[in-house]
């Protein structure tokens, strides 16, 4: 007997947060689903817990509110998962500021809001609701999406790729560009596929940020010979 007491062992917690990991991500799932089927204001915490299998409670504990709780949904909607690491860290926008060309650079960041806009789908029609709840959680996702464009065009002007004006009116300039209402106008209302919203928005972005913009796209004229167009 050595008269030390026995060590304690380590609590292995794992399990318990994978299991609240689990029942997050089942919330934040059967939300989006009743918000896009019933919209805000028929949207319960107590039919998301239901779908989801989970309590009531469970849902208050880990968002707090249904305000809350749609701003999460909205966050991992948009960034494609729920992860705690902010749009701007993320590999997909480093890869961006890494492009040496900026007509390059302004085509790379067109395709990165088209893909935002395609996972927003839906969910910009339930915040475009008049609900002041609904309006509380527009006007934040709002400031936060300009402050993305703010980085981008801050990060142009540090580059000495930024057209000459204010950076801070480029990207407001931005922020209409970029709207997800434009997209739903251009794809919904006018039919457009992603790759020509894609397409326009490049366009639209090297115009607003660029001094040069984008070239315009080579037209080949057929080539007439002995009366005949090869």
């Amino acid at each position: 007997m050595t008269g030390q007491p026995p060590a304690r062992r380590a609590y292995d917690t794992s399990g318990r947060r994978a299991s609240a990991a689990r029942n997050r991500q089942a919330v934040l799932a059967a939300c989006h689903e009743i918000l896009l089927r019933e919209g805000y204001q028929e949207t319960t915490i107590r039919a998301v817990a239901e779908l989801a299998g989970v309590s009531p409670e469970l849902v208050y504990k880990a968002f707090g509110s249904k305000q809350a709780l749609m701003k999460a949904v909205y966050d991992a909607v948009l960034a494609g998962d729920d992860e705690p690491v902010p749009i701007g860290q993320r590999p997909a926008i480093r890869r961006i500021w890494a492009i040496a060309d900026p007509g390059e650079k302004v085509r790379a960041y067109a395709g990165f809001v088209t893909g935002l806009n395609q996972r927003l789908g839906g969910l910009a029609a339930v915040l475009a609701e008049s609900d002041p709840e609904v309006a509380q959680v527009r006007e934040v996702t709002e400031d936060e999406r300009l402050e993305g464009l703010r980085a981008f065009t801050d990060h142009l002007a540090a580059g000495g790729w930024l057209a000459a004006g204010d950076a801070r009116q480029a990207a407001d300039e931005c922020w209409v560009l970029t709207s997800p209402a434009v997209y739903a106008r251009l794809t919904i209302a006018r039919q457009w596929s992603a790759s020509a919203y894609q397409d326009w928005l490049a366009r639209m972005l090297a115009a607003a940020l660029l001094s040069r913009g984008l070239p315009e796209p080579v037209v080949v004229e057929p080539q007439v010979h002995r009366g005949q167009v090869k």
